[in-house]
């Protein structure tokens, strides 16, 4: 019984993680990469779909990426839809492709990004702390239930904290790489 809660509290807690580590992968950093372009989303036929489902997201160099829809009518919903997700640069529409220009990040700018990352981190450990209650209260009901002692529930408990403290750790330490990922010029 303990063991499914542990497992439990595992699989939330990695699923945390992980979808901090994807929000991530959309923040600029000095480098650009298409997954900046991941929650852009395009009414293609009357459904929304990833931008990357509509078209070939390339990073061409380090400050540009090109968009080819694989249908040319799609290049005006495509623009609108970069513009409308507010990634901070301008889609230049040449008729044939759309081309992003990421101007040099200022000082500012990578602060700004740096206290993003923060904001996601912080969420991702709310949600962790989140998991934690739902384990532990899942063996409080066990231990009501007469399922487990009060001693092991205590021990299971502890257990559960020692899972939280391991992915607390785990956020912190992909939030200092990241931070030094946006820092660094």
């Amino acid at each position: 019984m303990l063991e499914e809660v542990y497992q439990f509290c595992e699989e939330k807690m990695q699923g945390s993680h992980d979808h901090l580590l994807s929000n991530f992968r959309t923040l600029r950093t000095g480098r650009v990469t298409t997954k900046i372009l991941d929650n852009v989303r395009v009414d293609s036929y009357g459904s929304m779909v990833p931008l990357d489902q509509a078209a070939s997201v390339l990073a061409t160099d380090a400050t540009t990426i090109t968009i080819s829809p694989w249908d040319k009518t799609m290049l005006n919903v495509i623009e609108k839809a970069i513009l409308k997700a507010d990634i901070g640069v301008n889609p230049n529409n040449n008729g044939a492709e759309i081309k992003l220009f990421f101007p040099p990040m200022t000082v500012d700018q990578r602060q700004d990004t740096a206290k993003k990352a923060k904001g996601m981190a912080e969420d991702a450990k709310v949600a962790v702390r989140n998991d934690r209650k739902k384990a532990n209260d899942k063996i409080k009901v066990l231990e009501k239930d007469k399922v487990v002692t009060a001693d092991d529930s205590k021990a299971a408990q502890d257990k559960v904290q020692k899972i939280t403290d391991k992915f607390i750790t785990k956020i912190d330490d992909s939030l200092k790489s990241k931070e030094q990922d946006i820092l660094t010029v």
